[in-house]
């Protein structure tokens, strides 16, 4: 028996596609950055969330997501301290303005180890895995297998979505023509931030 047919990989990889995508707050961050510091500058805020999402996939596809599917509290708990952790990253995006011509060296992205811990902490990642490992996970004798390619695809997507949004915002470092410009766009993004979060902290 294969692991997946071809049907079932193709549900997976659209599923994975479509949710890596969308906006999130992974992906206003990624933009926001772009924009602001340049594709370079964004490399390890994109490893952060490349490395970082896989991995929290394959732990909570061995059952870490167990824990939370039977103690709501826990869940709650997890959501509170995500969106206070959000609140601070959005700062550092508001914050993150350098000059608009010259980088301003005071002014730093966001690093690798905030980014993979924001993982854990993203509300979001845990319905998305969740969802993944109770519809995808359809057998236990082929079950680590199916976690394993599982999570190949969610790196893949991850991979493509992560880029794309990071060089987006590249493009639009050519439509907006100012500092002030850039600083807008930040303090917008991270309303947008705090505000993708909202319905996964009130559900």
């Amino acid at each position: 028996m294969d692991i997946y047919t071809s049907t079932m990989l193709i549900s997976i990889f659209m599923f994975s596609f479509a949710t890596s995508m969308m906006p999130g707050p992974n992906n206003i961050m990624l933009l926001s950055s772009g924009l602001t510091f340049g594709y370079k500058r964004t490399i390890p805020h994109i490893l952060g969330v490349v490395i970082g999402f896989p991995l929290m996939t394959i732990f909570v596809g061995l059952g870490l997501g167990k824990f939370f599917e039977f103690s709501p509290k826990a869940f709650m708990v997890l959501k509170v301290v995500g969106m206070l952790y959000l609140i601070w990253l959005a700062w550092q995006i508001v914050k993150s303005s350098p000059k608009f011509k010259e980088y301003d060296e005071d002014a730093k992205p966001l690093t690798f180890m905030p980014i993979i811990l924001f993982q854990w902490v993203n509300p979001k990642n845990w319905i998305k895995i969740i969802t993944a490992m109770s519809v995808y996970v359809t057998s236990l004798e082929h079950a680590m297998g199916q976690i394993i390619l599982i999570t190949f695809v969610f790196f893949t997507t991850v991979v493509m979505s992560a880029n794309t949004w990071a060089v987006g915002g590249l493009v639009l470092k050519r439509l907006i023509k100012s500092e002030v410009g850039i600083k807008r766009f930040n303090t917008i993004m991270a309303v947008a931030l705090i505000a993708s979060m909202a319905p996964v902290l009130f559900k």
